[in-house]
């Protein structure tokens, strides 16, 4: 990681957040270095939907090359549903898969438009990526795989609810 420049951060850390915003505004000012690869989800899915994006690789400005990937699971599933399988057992399904497919789909360049903030830059980026993978878009992020649902969260999604009723 040392040799390809990575950016490594803490993200619970306040100061690290505003450190790394500030080393990926050098890198995309300089334009003699490599495109930055993010992942702005922070973790992954089952591959039918696309969750809500870390605002702040949006925050930065420059160009958004987005990229939708898809996994194939014809001949092996690379998902791991860790509530279902054990690591040991997901490594051994995976090493013994025919193969692994993956669909990559490049899209068109984005910019942040004049008046748009970063979670709406953020959001109009996934529906692009979400739309050309045949996924779905959630409006919640990785974080409900391991925690909790915040009662605020409930009660949002039980208002919208009694609205279509």
């Amino acid at each position: 990681m040392q040799t390809t420049q990575h950016v490594l951060f803490e993200r619970s850390e306040m100061k690290d957040r505003h450190l790394v915003r500030k080393k990926i505004r050098e890198h995309i000012a300089d334009k003699a270095k490599l495109p930055i690869l993010i992942f702005p989800e922070g973790t992954c899915i089952n591959n039918t939907s696309v969750m809500m994006f870390k605002k702040g690789s949006f925050e930065v400005g420059g160009t958004i090359h987005p990229v939708a990937i898809k996994y194939d699971p014809r001949f092996g599933d690379a998902f791991w549903n860790s509530t279902k399988y054990s690591m040991i057992t997901y490594v051994f399904n995976v090493m013994t898969s025919w193969a692994i497919v993956c669909n990559v789909w490049y899209l068109p360049p984005m910019v942040k438009e004049e008046e748009e903030d970063a979670v709406h830059f953020a959001n109009r980026v996934k529906a692009v990526i979400a739309a050309r993978g045949g996924m779905s878009v959630l409006p919640w992020d990785g974080g409900l795989k391991r925690r909790k649902v915040k009662e605020s969260f409930k009660e949002e999604q039980q208002k919208k609810y009694c609205q279509i009723v």
